[in-house]
């Protein structure tokens, strides 16, 4: 029987989803409201996978915190959401999520995604794959100059981003705080005007910025 812990800001939520995996044969070894307040009950529940209810919360902001807390190095991440962005559902792999998957899916697929998952593959529901690997786009015009040119600084941390590496490392990779790390990715975004880290990437690949 595969072992589960299960983070969801609503009890509610937390009570129907437990409901319907313990129907699946799936065990709920634990349970937390968010992401930050996990303790030692997560670290002696031994559970095989992690399953995140994003539903009714910010997408952008619960793959931040799963970056910063580097839980996808220890577990596989299971993320249940509403509709994505493309540029999230692509981060949300980067950031190393197993399984992105909508909050209406059946409980089956939901307890075959967790056991997937578990096994070591990425799972993808059929409606996210148009959001996660959107079809080409036509030639985009030129890019205008920025209006602020990023520092040296922030070409480290862009091309640290390009590399996949989520706060705690770029901190760690420049001696600097995790605070600190996160006011430059925040200036960053701000600067190449990028919603997430996948696009701000994007923008930097396009002018030049980043090394590949």
């Amino acid at each position: 029987m595969i072992r589960v812990f299960l983070i969801a800001a609503s009890p509610l939520a937390r009570a129907a989803l437990q409901n319907r995996l313990k129907a699946q044969g799936v065990k709920v070894v634990g349970t937390a409201p968010a992401i930050d307040v996990l303790g030692g009950e997560f670290s002696d529940a031994q559970p095989d996978a992690l399953l995140v209810d994003a539903a009714g919360e910010s997408l952008e902001t619960t793959i931040d915190s799963l970056a910063d807390s580097d839980l996808a190095a220890e577990i596989p991440i299971v993320l249940l959401t509403d509709a994505a962005a493309p540029a999230a559902s692509a981060q949300a792999l980067q950031v190393g999520v197993r399984a992105l998957l909508p909050s209406e899916i059946s409980a089956d697929q939901l307890a075959a995604a967790l056991r997937a998952a578990a096994a070591g593959l990425v799972v993808l529901h059929p409606t996210e794959v148009p959001a996660t690997f959107p079809a080409a786009a036509p030639a985009s015009q030129p890019l205008a100059e920025l209006t602020e040119p990023l520092t040296r600084r922030e070409r480290e941390v862009l091309q640290m981003l390009a590399a996949g590496l989520a706060n705690k490392e770029i901190a760690a990779r420049l001696n600097i705080s995790d605070h600190t790390a996160k006011f430059h990715v925040a200036a960053i975004l701000g600067k190449l005007g990028a919603a997430t880290r996948t696009e701000a990437v994007a923008l930097g690949i396009r002018r030049g910025l980043v090394l590949l």
